[in-house]
């Protein structure tokens, strides 16, 4: 028998909304997936944008739900702005929180001193997400990176999956400071590198698996990263989305959930012009995928992502072929 794809490697990065729990509760089949782990010998981190809690109620947010989570396991963007700022910033210097107190607690922990007012002569605007921000903190913010302070964001994501829906992310807020100003901030999580060579490094991991429902954080900062992709049908990105993904944004592997880690991943086989993945296969001409199989199995797509790739190889915007369906 095949072994299944979790075998291939040494640990699990894992990215938490979308992929663990939508909102406060957890995707069918995570906990589990996240449990039996241990048991094949694979390591677990967790690589998390969200900047509105410290690691340790990340982790504990975690065990609630069943998932096995100890503090270190957990590495945020807050950390990795923490640690940007400190690298570029003299220490004891005045940093303007623009998030949650979990962000204004990393910002300590590095030596530099949280304020909440441009009174305080900040150098430094740090943004994170927090929905309990308003407009007058997002005019502070403004008003400091106006006058010229260093703008740091622990993250770009535009949205946030809820239990009831997707959510404002903290790149709508940051998009709003860049609207009043026309500056931009340097961005210290996802989809940089270093969020996700620390969490391995953490590990000692040489073959992790970075997992993600967004191409556009999770799947290219794996790839920037160097590690092996799988893009998980459980939250943002969907299997159009996927298909038309540009080439840095292109998973290695393509799951319905996490539960999919313990089975074989099948071949994807390509044979004049046509990509062969189980009973399904899929040929380009003309922008045109023409896709043999059913279009509820996901077979079929990897078989269509394979051939749409291989014929548009270097893709710098998304671009959506058009599909046909035929039956076998």
């Amino acid at each position: 028998m095949a072994e299944a794809l979790i075998e291939s490697f040494d640990a699990v990065l894992s990215d938490l909304d979308g992929v663990v729990y939508a909102g406060p509760h957890a995707i069918p089949g995570a906990v589990e997936s996240l449990q039996r782990l241990e048991s094949v010998g694979v390591g677990l981190g967790y690589v998390t944008n969200n900047a509105s809690r410290t690691p340790a109620q990340v982790a504990a947010h975690l065990r609630e739900l069943g998932a096995p989570a100890e503090d270190h396991q957990v590495v945020s963007s807050s950390q990795a702005a923490g640690e940007l700022l400190a690298s570029m910033l003299p220490a004891g210097a005045h940093v303007l929180i623009t998030g949650s107190a979990a962000l204004a607690h990393e910002i300590e922990l590095v030596g530099l001193k949280p304020v909440h007012s441009a009174a305080e002569h900040p150098v430094a605007v740090v943004q994170g997400f927090n929905p309990e921000i308003g407009w007058k903190e997002l005019a502070e913010a403004s008003y400091v990176v106006a006058g010229g302070a260093k703008w740091f964001a622990t993250n770009t994501d535009m949205s946030i999956p809820q239990a009831r829906g997707m959510a404002p992310g903290n790149g709508t807020l940051v998009a709003a400071v860049a609207a009043a100003t026309g500056q931009y901030p340097l961005v210290a999580g996802k989809p940089e590198a270093p969020l996700f060579h620390a969490a391995a490094k953490r590990l000692k991991a040489d073959r992790p698996l970075v997992v993600g429902d967004r191409l556009d954080t999770d799947i290219l900062g794996g790839n920037r990263a160097g590690y092996a992709t799988a893009a998980v049908l459980t939250g943002v990105d969907t299997k159009h989305t996927i298909l038309a993904a540009r080439t840095d944004e292109r998973p290695t592997y393509l799951l319905a959930d996490l539960t999919e880690l313990y089975e074989p991943y099948p071949d994807v086989v390509g044979e004049d012009h046509s990509f062969r993945c189980g009973e399904a296969s899929a040929s380009v001409e003309d922008n045109v995928v023409t896709v043999i199989g059913a279009e509820d199995d996901l077979d079929a797509w990897r078989a269509a992502c394979a051939a749409w790739w291989s014929a548009v190889p270097d893709a710098s915007e998304a671009q959506a072929p058009k599909l046909e369906w035929r039956s076998h």
